[in-house]
């Protein structure tokens, strides 16, 4: 049988996963142009329906801004699932990395620059923290840490509360955020003029993007945390500290969240919030690895083309389309990348007709 890239997998699930939602929308009465529409605008500024108004550069930097923190947790979830582990505790991980940011820019008065970046690193700590009890329960007594990940979402996401109602300095007009952060707490704007709140967070996602293709691809400690993964006991019997590598991984997996968290929270409210629910960020960054099979370019990729869906949504409201149609776009790829196997039989059977037909010829 022959083998395909995952990266042929992925775009073929991608424009399934499209087609898919087009024929839905058909069924339901809408025309399904629409969406290709909101996604264009979403992408380049330009809108179909009104040309005249030329291309607006706001709708690309909101496209940009939503694909930040996607990225990050997406490397999260990639690398926790090439080490061994499936680190589906991004949620929590992102709450504590967005507190541990509020609590640095309250508390710890620097210079303007050095406190942004003491407030990043400080969130990308804290989600290491977070993650360092999954990794350890699992080094030490083999506890599944999906389990673990799940409950500590939700302890992550009342302890954010009862901190910001009770030990941060909260808004008392709304009872439901803080007070604005000092002016040395800044990611920058780069908005071009106009609303977006696109900033210099962009820079934190390519150094991770960076240090996740180094360590996993260049370094030998990336190659003993894989093969940790891959066979433990073989990793043991060539001398390698499986525990020490389990935690680590999570540890590293939780770290690129909490940065995540830190730059949502700078970049985009500019003061810490509490969460009435979950902001999905960490979920989506499992569809973001499963479309980028893992790898550095493949998860960028991903994390771009979810946080195109994303921008889309609010078009496609307007144009009277509910935004469960990017969702169900999303569903649609990664249904279809589960089950790889059986585009990988169809592409198969397509091939072996091809050469068939090719013999016969000759």
């Amino acid at each position: 049988m022959k083998k395909y890239k995952a990266s042929t997998i992925s775009l073929i699930a991608v424009l399934i996963g499209f087609l898919l939602a087009s024929l839905l929308l058909l069924v339901t009465g809408r025309n399904p142009v629409n969406m290709f529409i909101a996604i264009l605008r979403a992408m380049i500024g330009f809108d179909l329906t009104h040309p005249e108004k030329g291309v607006n550069i706001l709708y690309p930097l909101n496209w940009l801004l939503n694909s930040m923190p996607v990225i990050l947790t997406g490397l999260s979830v990639a690398f926790a699932y090439r080490t061994g582990m499936f680190n589906i505790g991004g949620e929590g991980q992102f709450i504590v990395g967005a507190l541990a940011c509020t609590f640095v820019a309250f508390y710890v008065p620097l210079p303007a620059g050095i406190h942004t970046v003491a407030c990043v690193l400080a969130g990308g700590l804290a989600g290491a923290l977070w993650a360092f009890l999954p990794g350890f329960l699992k080094a030490m007594r083999n506890i599944n840490e999906v389990v673990i990940c799940i409950m500590l979402n939700y302890t992550a996401l009342y302890l954010n509360t009862f901190m910001i109602r009770n030990v941060l300095p909260i808004n008392i007009n709304t009872l439901h955020e803080t007070v604005k952060f000092p002016e040395t707490v800044s990611l920058g704007s780069l908005n071009f003029g106009t609303a977006s709140k696109f900033n210099w967070g962009f820079v934190f996602v390519i150094i991770a993007l960076l240090l996740y293709w180094f360590i996993i691809e260049k370094t030998s400690f990336g190659f003993s945390l894989r093969a940790t993964g891959f066979n433990k006991e073989g990793a043991r019997y060539a001398g390698m500290s499986t525990t020490k590598n389990t935690v680590l991984s999570m540890m590293i997996a939780g770290a690129f969240v909490g940065v995540a968290g830190a730059i949502v929270t700078i970049g985009v409210y500019g003061y810490g919030r509490i969460f009435d629910a979950f902001d999905n960020y960490g979920f989506d960054g499992i569809s973001v690895a499963l479309i980028g099979a893992c790898k550095t370019s493949g998860i960028l990729f991903g994390g771009l083309l979810i946080g195109l869906l994303k921008s889309a949504t609010t078009t496609l409201q307007r144009m009277g389309m509910t935004k469960s149609i990017t969702n169900l776009i999303q569903a649609c790829i990664l249904i279809l990348i589960a089950i790889q196997y059986g585009i990988v039989l169809v592409l198969n059977m397509i091939n072996s007709k091809k050469d068939k037909k090719v013999k016969e010829d000759a």
